[in-house]
């Protein structure tokens, strides 16, 4: 899937917003405006997070490539990534694709450089497929 293979970026991980809550609670906010957008998509929009465990953000699994994450003086929060999306959206048999490219491209990389770029593919590539299984 060309997609998945445009998407990947060097700091892919998954986040949990439920982790992202509880670092608002550390902080002891009780109340927020919350955005969280990628270049390719907005999650939430200056919603409020009320307390930690929101049901409607406990469960929510999202694929973000790069970004940053603001907390501002008037409490706000921003969470912004260069691109996204939730693990429904990922093919797993696409993400096993990639892996095996990844794979094969690190395996004939000759150059330092390529090698360091085959071996982050790979790793994001693996992350793909957990996130997609």
């Amino acid at each position: 899937m060309a997609a998945i293979t445009r998407s990947i970026r060097p700091a892919m991980r998954l986040l949990s917003l439920k982790q992202v809550s509880t670092v608002a609670s550390v902080r002891g906010y009780a109340e927020m405006p919350f955005t969280f957008a990628a270049g390719n998509q907005v999650f939430y929009d200056n919603a409020d997070i009320k307390q930690v465990d929101v049901p409607s953000f406990s469960g929510s699994l999202i694929f973000v490539s790069s970004g940053t994450i603001s907390i501002n003086e008037d409490s706000s929060v921003q969470i912004l990534a260069e691109e996204g999306c939730t693990l429904d959206q990922l093919d797993a048999a696409a993400a096993r694709e990639v892996l095996s490219k990844a794979q094969s491209d690190l395996s004939s990389a000759s150059t330092d450089v390529a090698k360091a770029e085959a071996a982050i593919a790979v790793e994001v590539a693996e992350a793909l497929v957990k996130a997609a299984e």
